[in-house]
């Protein structure tokens, strides 16, 4: 008779995948044969892989596969020259974005070669999402387990690809969380490798496709990447694009249980191909490479500025301002610069947007670098305009492009003195120097504001973000901005709470706000910590 994790955890995980369009395979111990499976060593369901890779490359609405072509790219997915989980994790995540390259046909295209994907991005309904409980995997030899296999709680498939893999904990079991969290490193040797077990352990292949992995017994369900530890685990805590309401409803009940709020926001077919294209990234850290997903509240926030950008007014259907961007207030520490990249990967896949030149603009050279820097996770050239005529060259060429300035740049400073070199200008500012002839009594020099560097690109195909958006909006900024990219879209990004003397002045620039991740939240989320306030007595 089955437990309580089952009936309390793992069937209704079950069931509302079902209500969001996922086929169910009830795992069998006994025969691999119920999973699509040859033996229990194999991690991927060829069968269904073969007929998806049939049904998704198509050629005048005919498959152009043959049985050679198809044999190349499932030993492309099932045989990765990789000998650690990491390294084959990148390598298969490559795969699964971009796909293989084989030989093409004599009458297409010249017969230059052509691309086999593994997954349809754009259609997800032409995919099969499947999932299968006690997934029953065998052990390679040397590696140590329960009777040389490891069986997960649920293994989530996309075309027989394995890409998330569920461990549940029944709600009363004490310390579930991390135990489910330290079972699921168990299964791809992360314990071995991190020298907490002398012996290799678990079946690391079925890892090789991962994309994420969740830990819950209900009431708190957790997610977190290869080589995460418990503490990097986190709650999912947005259902977007739909609201919790109509998730409520179509569940029939008054509100979300952790469990419940995970799944309906990130493993929905369309969100968990969204996450996987978009919001997934490989980073060195410490001279380590490490796997990371997007936080909730940058997914959120990257989702509700494309509807934004697609369904706001431009500055020519409204008549006077721009209404396609907006504020996105997250509070420090919240990822604010992978939240540009994830915004810029969502920008080049979507037919509608890809067009957009867009322009980052920071107050602090250090800032640009680190974001610059980021940015080039996107695999897209970044452009660095380090003066203003390099940044008035790159925003005037026509079509995409990925620029980052610095906040001066939009300003063309008046040359000093000679005589009197110029200190470094307040930002905005430009220092008017005179002769000590003209100046006798030696005051203070009068700051006089820049000149703007004027119109430069009239295209509404722009979109300009701008960091630390409460400091640099003010002064002359705005001015500039609007002679030098008229049309453009603009989203200010801050991490700090907007004073109310500014609040007025950077919603008439930016908007209406796009998203807030206020401090509270960070705290509650263990993003940040607690800022408390004690008062002194003085005497």
């Amino acid at each position: 008779m089955p437990g309580p994790e089952f009936t309390e955890v793992e069937l209704p995980f079950i069931q509302q995948l079902e209500q969001e369009g996922w086929d169910y395979i009830e795992g069998s111990l006994d025969s691999p044969s119920v999973t699509h499976r040859e033996t229990f060593a194999q991690v991927i369901m060829e069968p269904i892989l073969r007929d998806r890779l049939l049904a998704i490359n198509t050629r005048n609405g005919k498959s152009w596969l043959d049985e050679g072509r198809l044999d190349q790219a499932v030993s492309a997915i099932t045989r990765l020259p990789a000998n650690k989980v990491m390294e084959a994790n990148q390598l298969a995540t490559g795969l699964l974005h971009g796909g293989i390259t084989v030989e093409g046909l004599s009458d297409w295209d010249g017969g230059s070669g052509q691309t086999i994907h593994f997954i349809d991005w754009t259609n997800p309904t032409n995919n099969t999402f499947t999932v299968v409980n006690q997934f029953k995997v065998k052990c390679p030899p040397g590696h140590d387990a329960w009777k040389g296999h490891v069986i997960p709680d649920l293994v989530l498939f996309v075309n027989g690809i394995p890409l998330v893999v569920v461990e549940c904990k029944s709600r009363t079991v004490p310390e579930g969380l991390p135990e489910a969290v330290d079972q699921l490193r168990r299964y791809y040797d992360q314990r071995h490798q991190d020298l907490e077990v002398e012996e290799h352990e678990g079946a690391p292949a079925l890892f090789s496709t991962n994309q994420f992995m969740v830990a819950s017994n209900f009431d708190d369900a957790r997610v977190g990447t290869i080589g995460a530890g418990f503490n990097h685990y986190l709650n999912w805590k947005t259902v977007a694009p739909r609201s919790e309401a109509d998730v409520t409803d179509a569940l029939g009940i008054q509100s979300l249980s952790s469990q419940q709020r995970l799944i309906a926001g990130m493993l929905p077919p369309a969100n968990l191909l969204d996450i996987v294209r978009h919001f997934t990234l490989f980073m060195t850290m410490g001279g380590q490479t490490i796997k990371l997903v997007c936080r909730y509240q940058q997914y959120r926030a990257v989702t509700r500025a494309v509807q934004r950008l697609k369904t706001g007014k431009t500055r020519a259907e409204d008549g006077e301002h721009d209404r396609r961007g907006g504020i996105i207030w997250h509070t420090q520490g919240s990822g604010k610069s992978l939240t540009v990249v994830f915004l810029v990967l969502k920008l080049r896949t979507d037919p509608e947007l890809r067009r957009f030149k867009v322009v980052v603009i920071t107050d602090r050279k250090d800032l640009q670098d680190q974001l610059s820097d980021t940015a080039e996770l996107t695999g897209e050239t970044v452009k660095v305009a380090s003066n203003t005529g390099k940044l008035k060259s790159l925003l005037g060429q026509p079509g995409p492009g990925l620029i980052f300035g610095t906040i001066q740049k939009y300003r063309e400073h008046r040359s000093a003195s000679p005589a009197y070199p110029s200190p470094k200008p307040p930002r905005g500012l430009e220092i008017d120097r005179r002769d000590a002839a003209d100046n006798p009594e030696g005051k203070p020099a009068k700051p006089i504001p820049s000149r703007p560097i004027g119109l430069i690109n009239e295209s509404p195909d722009i979109l300009v973000m701008i960091d630390e958006a409460h400091r640099t909006q003010a002064g002359d900024l705005h001015a500039n901005l609007l002679q030098a990219v008229p049309n453009a879209a603009r989203i200010g990004f801050t991490g700090t709470p907007i004073i109310m003397g500014k609040k007025k002045q950077t919603s008439e620039i930016f908007g209406d706000y796009i998203d807030r991740y206020t401090i509270k939240e960070a705290e509650n989320d263990g993003a940040t910590v607690p800022i408390l306030y004690v008062r002194r007595q003085l005497g």
